[in-house]
């Protein structure tokens, strides 16, 4: 999510207070070096709040310690993939370590792209880091493990989930509660189904039509995969359509061949998302995940879902938000029986985002870069990367005073994550993931701005899905 965090620049905690674990591993960090001294490793990610602060704080702390340089491109989403993605496919080796989010990492599995981190460390004990340590991961690594070996081939850099969002100034406020339960006949509360959502999104844009206030964020762009990614691993699974509605055994999209991607439930889910629309922000139909976590922040939008990562900021930097300390944190809202399934395993309630660094075959500096991956995946790091982020991928993290300090200005939101994160699921396993997309999104595109109806843009999408995946020889 980039171009917000661009414009609004990233502020991060100061570098003075590192662990005495880390300072006390100088001597092995150095001596692990010592062969790539001068060396400079050369990186890309998307521009988060994380990965700037990897530019920023990690990368020249490594080089201090170690002597080896790193350069760190933090880019726009789109850049991210199709630089990284033509440097590993044309083996020129531009890059030595690239940002793997967890929708995608099927796909470089799947297209032998990926260094195996445990073999390589397990060939070279010379730079295996004794606080480098898989086991302090939270299950998030898992999705950075090939299938067959179980190794891993990516180390966690950010990982958060989806939740709902609030303004719990207005939701607290007596006038505005009496206000509501005057027009609806109910209580002011954070929704738990969608028809309370909607309910409340109306109710906010009637009250803040002359304060430049709305009802809710819709992440809808009508030309940019975001809108894609919200409807079928935000809002679908609501509803209980899971995996985009593809069967992960006959690869069916079609509800006529045992899909769902089309499935009544599945037409419910993007009427109400669409129907969402007259009580967001006129940005909305051009709202990727940075707009919509900027149109949160400058108190346009009395709740939405909105990605995790920007929660911290928007929470608590006065620099950057107006809503500090006005912002609630809840589970998405869902329909019936959806919560229950994902209690069970059976579902999931929304997305579990984030992202692991991995290095490609292609890169001319593998050993340095198996060092600099170590040392982002140390324990004694992850504290005010979390800060910076609103990002944990060991569950140490939880527990540190800061996080918990943190945890209380967000109202809850590590909380909630630590406890609810099981709730949440990543994206399906699918190798085939690009290429659905570009045939699927183009159709939810039409919807958005009234080109087709909802239930005929799924209808299309379904069928083109299930085309392209005959195609791709993933469907008979």
């Amino acid at each position: 999510m980039n171009s917000f965090v661009k414009a609004v620049g990233v502020g991060f905690i100061s570098l003075g207070l590192w662990s005495s674990t880390a300072l006390a591993q100088d001597s092995w960090w150095k001596t692990a070096a010592q062969p790539y001294q001068g060396a400079t490793i050369r990186g890309i990610s998307e521009s988060t709040p994380a990965s700037k602060y990897v530019e920023q704080v990690l990368g020249p702390k490594f080089t201090e310690e170690t002597g080896i340089k790193v350069e760190f491109e933090a880019t726009s989403w789109d850049q991210m993939y199709d630089k990284a993605i033509k440097d590993m496919e044309a083996n020129t080796g531009i890059y030595d370590f690239v940002y793997i989010e967890q929708d995608i990492v099927y796909t470089y599995l799947a297209r032998n792209f990926l260094v195996d981190i445990t073999k390589s460390l397990a060939d070279n004990a010379k730079i295996a880091s004794p606080d480098f340590k898989p086991e302090n991961f939270t299950t998030f690594l898992n999705y950075f493990k090939d299938p067959k070996s179980g190794n891993v081939m990516g180390v966690p850099m950010e990982a958060f989930i989806k939740p709902y969002l609030y303004r719990k100034d207005l939701f607290d406020d007596p006038a505005i509660q009496k206000a509501y339960k005057d027009s609806t006949g109910a209580d002011l509360k954070p929704a738990t189904t969608h028809d309370e959502y909607t309910q409340i999104a109306k109710f906010f844009t009637e009250y803040g039509a002359d304060k430049e206030l709305w009802g809710t964020t819709v992440q809808a762009s009508s030309s940019h995969p975001a809108a894609f990614y919200e409807f079928f691993e935000s809002v679908a699974p609501t509803f209980g359509v899971y995996n985009w509605g593809i069967d992960g055994t006959t690869f069916a999209a079609t509800e006529a061949n045992g899909g769902q991607m089309n499935s009544a439930a599945a037409k419910k889910a993007l009427n109400y998302w669409i129907g969402l629309l007259k009580y967001a922000p006129p940005e909305s139909t051009s709202s990727t995940w940075d707009e919509v976590a900027g149109t949160f922040a400058a108190g346009r939008a009395a709740q939405g879902l909105v990605y995790g990562e920007n929660a911290a900021w928007i929470a608590t930097d006065e620099s950057k938000s107006t809503v500090v300390g006005k912002v609630g944190v809840a589970l998405p809202p869902v329909e019936a029986g959806v919560m229950e399934a994902a209690e069970s395993g059976k579902g999931y309630i929304g997305y579990y985002d984030g992202g692991a660094f991995g290095i490609p075959h292609s890169s001319k500096n593998k050993d340095a870069s198996l060092l600099f991956l170590q040392y982002i995946g140390q324990a004694s790091v992850q504290t005010d990367w979390a800060l910076a982020g609103s990002r944990i991928v060991m569950n140490s993290t939880y527990d540190d005073p800061k996080i918990v300090d943190q945890d209380k200005k967000m109202n809850g939101y590590y909380t909630l994550m630590r406890e609810d994160g099981k709730l949440f699921a990543g994206a399906p396993p699918f190798p085939f993931h690009a290429q659905v997309l570009q045939v699927v999104a183009p159709f939810i595109y039409k919807a958005i701005v009234g080109e087709i109806k909802p239930d005929d843009a799924l209808d299309q999408a379904a069928t083109a899905a299930e085309a392209e995946l005959v195609k791709l020889g993933y469907r008979k």
